[in-house]
């Protein structure tokens, strides 16, 4: 065979197989058309193309409607506020987030911490500091030690505020050092208007110009806190009580002066406070079947208005107690489907499960559950990406949010998976 002749067979090859990948080529693109166009409805761009945005679906239902207006309640107090103490949600208020003297509401924090950070068996040494401590006070002298579960009666029952001090010294180190654990707990329970610097309440104020102070919906929040413990609760429910100096040279007997404790039934006080600034003050709390309500009243009145503060708390825990009931909101587990485009499977599972809840209401309430979730998604999908969220709102504030997951994964479609998927269908 001559060369020239061996040269036109080797093109007459090569041109044949060229031919045979273009067609072969033209042949997988077409069946892709194809494949692409029934799956997605789209054509081929789509298979390896942006990904397209995510469609929406949103729903809104009300699940508990609004029948009445709230009721204005009469009350001296320049801030007020009712709450739900399970969820720490507000029922009613006024003025509830103006920044206000606190008085010796301050000393549920105070106990509370002790109660953490201490020992009842602790012995207390009385610093002259704290022994310096203006009235109302219990007449600790420098150098005498004390249990520190003693001390909390006496500050708790008759508001001591040489206890309170010499507390805030054994705990924290030093008054100053105190109400910097004082503060980290606030900012811990969510407290974000609240700003401790004695740790009994009396007025002070720095550099700054800031000034010992908090709000009514913080304080309520602390409240709430603080009734979860057993120990708070055993204290500020007694009587009286009487201790004595560890080396038994004086003893002392304290009196409850929480008159809330016998006015309504469920009644479970907690502390009043007052001082030049901060007028009358009193946080109570009660507790009735499911229901578990904090009352704050602050600058309720001064001299000679001290009874102001149990009407305003009456007139709160009443309306807490006629007006709201416990009910269930009404959730439901769903699986949904979401269609997954350029994908190897059509559709991906939404899995939706929130966790049953309930909560006080009355017919001022509204309840309005909220669903938004992707109903398309576009391959890759991955097994428990969130797809959306349920969204549940008491009048018109965000209350719970449950996400919505993928409930598995689907791959993105390629070359070999469609071209295996079309011959088969061809085959059929």
């Amino acid at each position: 065979m001559s060369d020239k002749r061996g040269k036109g067979i080797k093109e007459e090859w090569i041109r044949r197989g060229t031919a045979a990948v273009v067609l072969t080529a033209g042949l997988l693109m077409l069946l892709l058309r194809v494949y692409s166009t029934q799956e997605n409805g789209q054509g081929t761009d789509s298979l390896f193309a942006e990904a397209p945005k995510q469609q929406q679906y949103h729903h809104e239902e009300i699940l508990h409607e609004r029948t009445a207006e709230p009721p204005s309640i009469s009350l001296y107090a320049r801030s007020a506020l009712l709450l739900d103490a399970d969820n720490n949600r507000i029922l009613y208020e006024h003025n509830g987030t103006q920044v206000m003297a606190m008085a010796s509401t301050t000393k549920i924090m105070t106990c509370i911490l002790a109660l953490e950070y201490g020992n009842p068996d602790d012995l207390v040494t009385v610093s002259a500091r704290a022994a310096a401590m203006p009235k109302v006070k219990c007449y600790l002298r420098e150098g005498e030690q004390y249990r520190l579960g003693d001390l909390l009666y006496s500050m708790m029952l008759q508001s001591h505020n040489d206890t309170a001090a010499a507390i805030a010294e054994h705990i924290g180190g030093s008054i100053e050092g105190f109400a910097e654990l004082m503060n980290r707990k606030a900012i811990d329970l969510g407290c974000t208007d609240t700003l401790f610097i004695t740790p009994n309440g009396l007025d002070a104020v720095k550099e700054d110009g800031s000034f010992h102070s908090t709000t009514a919906y913080d304080l309520a929040r602390i409240a709430a806190y603080a009734i979860q413990n057993e120990d708070f609760l055993r204290i500020i429910g007694t009587r009286s009580y009487s201790f004595s100096s560890a080396d038994g040279k004086r003893s002392f007997s304290v009196s409850n002066t929480d008159a809330f404790l016998d006015m309504m039934d469920g009644a479970i006080g907690i502390k009043t406070g007052f001082t030049g600034q901060a007028g009358y003050c009193f946080v109570g709390a009660l507790r009735r079947e499911e229901k578990t309500f904090i009352s704050v009243v602050l600058a309720c009145g001064w001299p000679p208005n001290k009874s102001y503060k149990w009407h305003d708390t009456k007139a709160l825990m009443e309306y807490g107690v006629s007006d709201y009931a416990y009910e269930e909101i009404p959730v439901t587990d769903e699986t949904l489907l979401i269609t997954v485009l350029d994908g190897k499977e059509k559709n991906v599972p939404a899995v939706v499960s929130p966790e049953p809840f309930g909560l006080l209401l009355s017919g001022y309430d509204e309840v309005v559950h909220e669903r938004e979730m992707n109903t398309v998604l576009t391959a890759p999908v991955n097994d428990g990406e969130v797809a959306g969220y349920d969204r549940y709102y008491i009048n018109g504030t965000l209350y719970r949010v449950f996400p919505i997951y993928t409930g598995a994964a689907v791959e993105r479609i390629d070359y070999p998976f469609c071209l295996t998927d079309v011959f088969e269908k061809l085959l059929l």
